[in-house]
């Protein structure tokens, strides 16, 4: 069983950060081929945002399933909870310097899902920024995750969260995997 590089609670919701799902190579491997992907600038934090679009890619259920951190992520989701779990969607993000993210969550808080973010670049300095950040019910920022090589941040998508953008000294995407899954 993977044990978390870190983990906390927010809101009673788990966050788990691991450093072990993912090698560097998979990363590099995932991120080299997004250079070639047809991104489309229509993904949205929330309504409300709907004029601020972000750039993404869609992954078919067959892409999703053939990654082998998509088969980590749901093992150690079982050994960790017992309950099994599937991707509905999975996407990459694409994040640059200037671009505008709004804070968002990924279901209602009733919800039983998961969202899985694997940071897909092959290096990251930490003066370039781009962390995610995740916010409890008062809007105050209780956690940040590093986008490390190849970390993967699991947590209950009805954690108030965002990615921001890399610092203008960053010159490489800010590619993030993200599944979005529900009871199996």
């Amino acid at each position: 069983m993977n044990s978390p590089t870190y983990s906390c609670t927010v809101n009673n919701k788990p966050i788990w950060v691991f450093d072990d799902l993912c090698s560097v190579e998979e990363a590099t491997g995932i991120f080299k081929g997004l250079e070639l992907s047809a991104f489309k600038h229509t993904e949205i934090a929330r309504p409300d945002t709907a004029k601020y679009k972000h750039w993404a890619v869609a992954l078919s259920d067959t892409q999703v399933r053939g990654l082998a951190v998509y088969q980590h992520a749901i093992k150690t989701i079982f050994d960790t909870t017992g309950k099994h779990y599937r991707a509905y969607r999975g996407y990459v993000n694409y994040a640059s310097y200037g671009d505008m993210l709004f804070t968002h969550t990924d279901c209602l808080p009733e919800a039983d899902e998961l969202t899985v973010l694997v940071y897909l670049c092959p290096e990251w300095d930490i003066e370039w920024g781009g962390e995610t950040l995740f916010y409890n019910d008062n809007d105050d920022c209780v956690f940040a995750s590093t986008p490390k090589p190849g970390r993967t941040v699991i947590f209950h998508g009805a954690i108030k969260h965002v990615g921001r953008p890399p610092n203008r000294i960053c010159y490489t995407p800010r590619y993030t995997l993200a599944f979005k899954l529900e009871p199996a």
